[in-house]
């Protein structure tokens, strides 16, 4: 069954449609959103928001019923009046005054209602780990456990940004005078292995259904909003980089494009779901090593290439669309014989759209730690429903009187360029023969190269 909603306001932009929150489903699952902003450890404000719902939902029918009697009152004295039934007519005077305040209260706190409402995070999916700081390792790539990883590749004085500097096929300091730090140039054959690995996923994603788009690097910043990004962090740090004087921003992934890319579209009866997408940008984050942290190399930089993955589903579909993400990645990752785990992640790891969310993580030797390389999150409804994302329902999900649903979003990394780099470096350098084995599955957009070696 999809639940479907009148949308709460008809208060629209040229780009988008307001945001078509359900109100009355909030109120209904108060205990659930609770504890998703509790467990997300996002801000005491959120509870605040989300307890101004529920105390101020009732105050807003009463306020719609006294508008709605007066009005009533106001219908039968014109129609006397037209009648010609003799009526007090300053009682139509009273009306119009008692009318006017309450009309603008009513108005004020719809506003209210929907500003704290669309400012709450999505549900968490059952199966999201309850401890609130620890990831659920799933299963590991092309090692039997993390002792196995470490004991295989064991941390190591080669990290990825003193072999490429060595090789000749990275330029930090000539990137940090003329951009600042945290730029780069890949060189030679760092950006050829950069190009090799887009043009692996995209033929890779190609042959699984997915339509190939190359969408824009700059849009409005209502988009950004709508798909759950905000531009400071939670600890106030400045994630986006937004246009001075302009209402846009750069994008931090091609997620936000192809995710706008059906806003305000409602699919036809009978659409075949999943529609999948697979779309590669240049990418821009503005807290890249604000925090001091992993500030070295290309580990966290402010511009990167990403491939992207995202889906438009049904939400019943939604939950094995992100199994089937998540299947795409480990192909891809165990393609690249790179040693990594999946972990499905905790609560106090997800954005507020999702749902749930998956990583991949790989051992990186010279960096002594695991690092990120994707992710993958099912988003439910929350960014359809900000989007103005709809479909005509088939006969056997309507519910009620209504037709339309919305339908589920998912999103997931297919190749976050920087990073793969780093993985496949750290854990393909030899020091003994001084060069670096190129993935097999690389080796043909690589002018079929075997290794990489100092230029």
């Amino acid at each position: 069954m999809i639940r479907v909603v009148k949308r709460f306001s008809s208060k629209n932009t040229s780009t988008l449609l307001r945001a078509q929150l359900d109100i009355n489903y909030i109120i209904q699952n108060k205990n659930l959103f609770e504890s998703s902003i509790k467990r997300r450890g996002l801000s005491s404000n959120l509870l605040a928001n989300l307890n101004f719902i529920i105390t101020n939902r009732p105050i807003q029918a009463d306020i719609n019923v006294k508008i709605n009697n007066i009005k009533k009152e106001r219908d039968d004295l014109s129609v006397k009046l037209k009648q010609g039934i003799n009526i007090n007519k300053d009682r139509l005077k009273e009306i119009k005054l008692e009318l006017k305040p309450l009309e603008k209260e009513l108005n004020d706190l719809e506003n209210n209602l929907y500003i704290k409402a669309e400012s709450l995070p999505n549900l968490i999916d059952d199966s999201v780990p309850e401890e609130p700081l620890n990831e659920q390792v799933v299963k590991f790539l092309n090692c039997n456990s993390e002792s196995d990883a470490l004991t295989s590749l064991p941390p190591t004085q080669y990290d990825h940004k003193s072999i490429m500097e060595a090789f000749n096929i990275v330029d930090f300091n000539v990137a940090s005078r003329i951009s600042g730090s945290s730029w780069y140039f890949l060189i030679g054959d760092g950006a050829l292995l950069e190009q090799a690995l887009i043009q692996y996923t995209l033929k890779k994603a190609r042959r699984l259904g997915y339509k190939f788009i190359t969408p824009p690097s700059i849009v409005k910043s209502e988009i950004i909003n709508a798909c759950g990004f905000k531009p400071n962090d939670n600890n106030n740090e400045k994630q986006i980089y937004q246009i001075e004087d302009e209402n846009k921003s750069l994008t931090g992934t091609a997620e936000i494009p192809l995710g706008a890319f059906h806003s305000s579209t409602i699919f036809e009866s009978g659409t075949k779901f999943p529609i999948k997408y697979v779309g590669i940008s240049r990418s821009y984050r503005a807290e890249a090593g604000s925090s001091g942290k992993d500030t070295k190399g290309l580990y966290r930089v402010h511009e990167f290439t990403k491939v992207e993955l995202f889906h438009f589903t049904t939400l019943s579909k939604s939950k094995q669309e992100l199994q089937n993400l998540l299947n795409l990645q480990i192909d891809m990752i165990n393609d690249l014989n790179i040693k990594a785990k999946v972990l499905n992640m905790p609560s106090s790891d997800l954005g507020s759209p999702a749902m749930k969310k998956y990583d991949i993580e790989a051992w990186m030797p010279g960096k002594q730690a695991w690092g990120e390389l994707t992710s993958c999150s099912n988003c439910g409804d929350y960014q359809s429903r900000r989007l103005g994302i709809r479909y005509n329902l088939d006969e056997g999900e309507i519910v009620g009187k209504k037709a339309i649903g919305h339908v589920a979003t998912l999103n997931g990394t297919a190749m976050a360029i920087p990073r793969v780099i780093i993985a496949i470096i750290e854990q393909n350098y030899d020091p003994v023969t001084n060069r670096i084995k190129i993935p097999k599955v690389l080796q043909p957009y690589m002018d079929d190269k075997e290794y990489i070696v100092p230029n």
